[in-house]
């Protein structure tokens, strides 16, 4: 039987009157291309993860996933672009624990890190590693805490800069160790890592990726890794614990967060997109070169993000504020 056009016509009003639901008329999600923000510049270990999740991702969400860098501010700028972006799961805002947890002690933000904005999964981690120069008598972790003591602030440990993981991670370890030595900033990690091998620095707390290289081939000595379990990537090195010192566990880890408001099914359309990429052989071993590791699959939940961002928050402001570490 065929409708007139007059009755068609009615028929729609009704259902509409009715209060058919939107869903119904909507396309589901994603219908568009998605952005992801690094808040760095290409090139970096940020930058990285973030194109190889990316590409493995388009295929779980059938969209591609676009990277943009919104460097500044040690990444202020570019979780800002986030924070001001509208909560429909098509901008998104990746980082590392600095963007995400450090610099709330050390700048006055123009967003909360924790209320605008939604967690999606954690994505990889990477514990700190002591690294000494060659020529630096002690033969272990303990005898370095000895030898550091033994004359205070003679000794130099380089960083990446004022409020950079590696200064981060050097006070945390004055306070555990109650050492005494000096920093010396220099504009990236990299630049840090070759003064200690020539000799210039004495030490440097640094994520695996930026000193194993160094340590496996022979140009820098390694005395712990600050974690709870030993690097799968280099399994001769003790943890902090076993060399003697014990509580001084430090990890950079990296996340995905989008702006607040974005609905529960979007978020668990993207978490799901995030855990099938860490599940994938390929995207592992194209990470494996980060010398990161990865959570545990109920460490991949956007409940198991929040908590831990809580919790690094809690434990980091006071540290760094107690430090007076000025953004530069």
């Amino acid at each position: 039987m065929r409708l007139a056009r007059r009755q068609f016509l009615h028929l729609v009003a009704v259902l509409g009157a009715a209060g058919a639901p939107d869903v119904a008329w909507s396309q589901p999600y994603p219908a568009r291309p998605i952005t992801m923000v690094v808040p760095f510049a290409a090139g970096g270990p940020t930058d990285t993860l973030a194109r190889i999740l990316a590409e493995r991702m388009r295929t779980s969400l059938a969209q591609p996933v676009i990277i943009e860098n919104v460097p500044g501010a040690s990444g202020v700028a570019g979780v800002g672009r986030v924070a001001r972006a509208a909560g429909d799961g098509y901008t998104l805002s990746i980082g590392p624990w600095t963007s995400h947890v450090v610099n709330g002690a050390i700048y006055t933000l123009p967003y909360d890190l924790l209320n605008d904005f939604e967690p999606i999964a954690l994505l990889a981690s990477g514990p700190v590693l002591i690294v000494a120069r060659n020529g630096i008598p002690a033969s272990g972790l303990k005898e370095l805490v000895a030898w550091l003591n033994a004359s205070p602030d003679k000794a130099s440990a380089g960083t990446a800069g004022v409020g950079s993981p590696p200064h981060i991670a050097g006070i945390y370890f004055q306070n555990v160790t109650r050492t005494r030595f000096q920093f010396v900033p220099y504009r990236s990690g990299g630049q840090a890592v070759q003064d200690l091998v020539s000799g210039q620095t004495d030490l440097m707390f640094t994520e695996a990726s930026n000193g194993l290289q160094h340590v496996r081939a022979g140009k820098v000595k390694a005395y712990a890794v600050a974690a709870k379990t030993r690097l799968a990537g280099a399994p001769e090195i003790p943890t902090v614990d076993e060399a003697g010192v014990t509580g001084y566990h430090m990890s950079g880890w990296y996340g995905l967060w989008a702006p607040k408001a974005t609905s529960k099914q979007v978020i668990a359309t993207l978490n799901a997109a995030v855990v099938n990429s860490l599940a994938d052989p390929a995207v592992r071993s194209r990470l494996a070169a980060l010398e990161v590791e990865f959570p545990p699959r109920d460490q991949q939940t956007p409940e198991a993000l929040g908590a831990l961002q809580r919790a690094e928050i809690q434990k980091w402001w006071p540290i760094l504020k107690a430090a007076n570490i000025r953004a530069e």
